[in-house]
């Protein structure tokens, strides 16, 4: 207990005193995350969206590798894209391996199947006279999506929550493509497991703490909003 106050406080001092290194992987964090849940979100909730509404052969395959893709393993993203962006790899002539790019299309492909998983579901459990109702009064197809969307909107930031949890929390992969190279690649995850390997467990708890409140904000901003939307309904 001990060890975890003094980690609280080493945090509450490095925010104070305004430490550069804790601000700079604090910001890249939210960087590589917030990019990565937005990619996800521009991928994740129309393909959801394909996936509830288009009938084809093949469909509940396709919908059960999405869910499967829901628990993919961090490691194995990141083995497989350490494969393809090493310098010998497939990829390796674009020099991405341990960029902070890496680290986005690394939580990108995490956080993706969260999105397209609840987003599928969410379109799926709305009221199928509604699609019928907008048909009828001859909605084109970007109108009909969009009237969806509104109307599983509440879902649809849940699964944007789920999708930024996802990103912000993994570590295996990022730290694989990324290196965790001090001032370059290193985000609060692979800076908590560095330090904990070293054994300063006060500063991996302080970096901890601070996660775990960033974490916190994003998540009841976000569910301050979807509160909001379902009074309002």
């Amino acid at each position: 207990m001990d060890m975890l106050l003094d980690g609280v406080n080493q945090a509450l001092a490095a925010l104070a005193a305004g430490n550069a290194e804790v601000l700079q992987i604090t910001l890249r964090t939210l960087q590589v995350s917030g990019a990565a849940t937005l990619i996800s979100l521009a991928l994740g909730i129309p393909v959801g969206t394909w996936l509830a509404l288009v009938r084809f052969r093949g469909r509940a395959l396709v919908l059960g590798v999405v869910n499967a893709g829901m628990g993919l393993p961090p490691v194995v993203v990141g083995l497989f894209l350490a494969i393809m962006l090493w310098r010998s790899g497939p990829l390796g002539g674009l020099h991405l391996i341990y960029s902070p790019t890496a680290m986005i299309i690394a939580q990108t492909i995490i956080a993706f199947p969260i999105v397209a998983g609840i987003t599928a579901s969410a379109i799926q459990q709305l009221d199928p006279r509604l699609r019928l109702q907008l048909l009828g009064l001859g909605a084109s197809p970007a109108q009909l999506v969009s009237a969806l969307w509104w109307q599983a909107r509440l879902p649809l930031l849940s699964a944007a929550m789920a999708g930024f949890g996802g990103a912000i929390s993994e570590v295996g992969a990022s730290m694989m493509v990324g290196g965790n190279i001090a001032g370059q690649t290193r985000i609060m995850t692979t800076a908590i497991a560095l330090e904990t390997s070293r054994g300063e467990f006060g500063q991996a708890t302080a970096l901890g703490a601070l996660l775990l409140a960033l974490s916190l904000l994003v998540t009841l901003a976000a569910t301050w909003l979807q509160q909001r939307g379902r009074a309002s309904q």
